[in-house]
């Protein structure tokens, strides 16, 4: 009698935290990927055309919110294409960029197990301005990320069903503004900070209109050799506006993490290469785990 009282507590809750759940994103939170930038992450290249390859992996034993553990994990396979020109607004340099994600999601846990590997929703983005000054870059862009990828809601009798869709089945206008601050000559020293907003549109499957959701990705290294950078990085994100809809969940989810990070420039063959962990230490209403995130940029 008790385990069938805990079975049904514990399916109770996951049905209500479930809409919250799917109606998020990577690994549940937004469109964006926190965590994808580091060191130097709102710092842009000069003018050129630049193919970057995001490798993302996320896992996670907890959900926040519910009774009973969720594994969860999480691999993206993200190539992001950069173009810059020598054409000014502002001042800055105007360019364009995009991004086609393919990811793997699962998740298992006491009631059961989802999981797909499929084409993700694209980012678009054409407005990207990128300054230089003699200590200080900035960049900033406008983008909107299109619902391309398969979205499926969750249901009561398969409540992880919907967490495993690749898409989020609604559009997202995601604004970015951050700096890089050199505060020594030769430029060994830096401090970053990127600022992203995303104003969510209602999702077509369930009427609800997810939240609008604040990030925070920064970054304090130094170069430690030619073309190698150290540090320290972490993100911070926060729901900031609550679902609109039916049955839509009224917690503001938030989550924190920090971690190392290595970078290094292979010039021989025009390639920069960086990795990142970061161990998340605190989140509310969403998974709580740590991330894994090797890029690969080059010119061409």
């Amino acid at each position: 009698m008790k385990h069938l009282t805990k079975t049904i507590i514990t399916l109770a809750a996951v049905i209500c935290v479930a809409p919250q759940l799917h109606a998020q994103s990577l690994p549940v939170g937004s469109h964006y990927p926190i965590g994808a930038e580091g060191l130097n992450g709102a710092e842009l290249p000069p003018p050129g055309f630049y193919v970057r390859d995001y490798n993302y992996f996320y896992t996670s034993d907890s959900v926040d919110g519910l009774p009973a553990n969720v594994d969860t994990f999480v691999f993206v396979n993200a190539v992001k294409l950069i173009y810059l020109t020598d054409y000014k607004i502002l001042g800055a340099d105007w360019g364009v960029d995009s991004i086609v994600p393919f990811m793997y999601k699962n998740f298992s846990g006491q009631l059961g197990t989802a999981g797909q590997l499929n084409l993700g929703d694209i980012y678009l983005a054409p407005v990207l301005l990128s300054w230089h000054l003699k200590q200080f870059d900035f960049a900033a862009a406008y983008g909107v990320w299109a619902p391309v990828g398969n979205y499926e809601p969750g249901t009561a009798a398969a409540p992880l069903r919907g967490l495993d869709s690749p898409g989020n089945g609604y559009w997202t206008h995601m604004f970015t503004f951050g700096g890089v601050w050199h505060p020594d000559e030769q430029k060994l020293w830096s401090l970053s900070l990127l600022n992203r907003y995303e104003i969510n549109t209602e999702q077509d499957q369930t009427q609800i209109t997810p939240g609008n959701m604040y990030s925070l990705e920064w970054g304090l290294g130094r170069s430690v050799a030619k073309g190698v950078d150290v540090g320290l990085v972490g993100y911070y994100q926060q729901e900031v506006t609550q679902d609109d809809g039916p049955h839509a969940a009224t917690a503001l989810s938030h989550v924190v993490a920090i971690g190392p990070e290595v970078s290094v420039m292979w010039e021989k063959i025009g390639l920069i290469s960086t990795l990142r962990y970061e161990y998340e230490v605190n989140a509310k209403d969403r998974p709580q785990g740590q991330a894994v995130v090797l890029t690969l940029t080059r010119r061409f």
